[in-house]
C-alpha cells in the first residue's frame, strides 16, 4: 500500500524566497512560484506570518496556523472578530457575509491600529 506524508504539517514553519522586503511579524501572501511578500489589503493568497526581517531575494521562514501576534490595521481589531489582510501585512476586522473567503483568522484580543493583536490563524 502506498503512503503519503505532507510536505509541512499544520502549524510547522516553512521557508520561501522573499519577492519584496519583509518585516518580522508581517502577514505574508504567495507572490509567485516559491515566493512570498507582505500581504496587501483584502489579499486572498495569505499563507502565514514572517518569522524575521528578510530582504527581497533572501529566504524567510513562514509560520502558518496557530496563534500569531500581528499588527492591527486601520480601525483596530476587537476580540472575537474575524479578520482579513489589511495593507502592508496587517490585519483588519472583517464584515461577516461579505467576501468571507478573505478571512484569515479570529482575534483573541483587542488592539487599536498599529498595535499587536493575537490572531487564531485559520490559514
Amino acid at each position: 500500500m502506498a503512503e503519503y506524508l505532507p510536505l509541512h504539517k499544520p502549524g510547522q514553519a516553512f521557508t520561501r524566497a522573499a519577492s519584496a522586503a519583509i518585516t518580522a511579524g508581517q502577514l505574508l501572501s504567495v507572490s509567485g512560484s516559491g515566493t512570498v511578500a507582505p500581504s496587501a489589503a483584502a489579499d486572498a493568497t495569505v499563507c502565514g506570518v514572517a518569522a524575521f526581517d528578510a530582504a527581497s531575494g533572501g529566504n524567510v521562514t513562514v509560520y502558518a496556523g496557530g496563534v500569531q501576534r500581528l499588527v492591527a490595521g486601520t480601525g483596530g481589531v476587537t476580540a472575537g472578530a474575524f479578520v482579513h489582510a489589511g495593507a502592508s501585512g496587517t490585519v483588519v476586522s472583517h464584515t461577516n457575509g461579505t467576501t468571507d473567503y478573505l478571512i484569515v483568522g479570529m482575534a483573541l484580543s483587542t488592539a487599536t491600529a498599529t498595535n499587536l493583536v493575537e490572531i487564531l490563524m485559520e490559514r
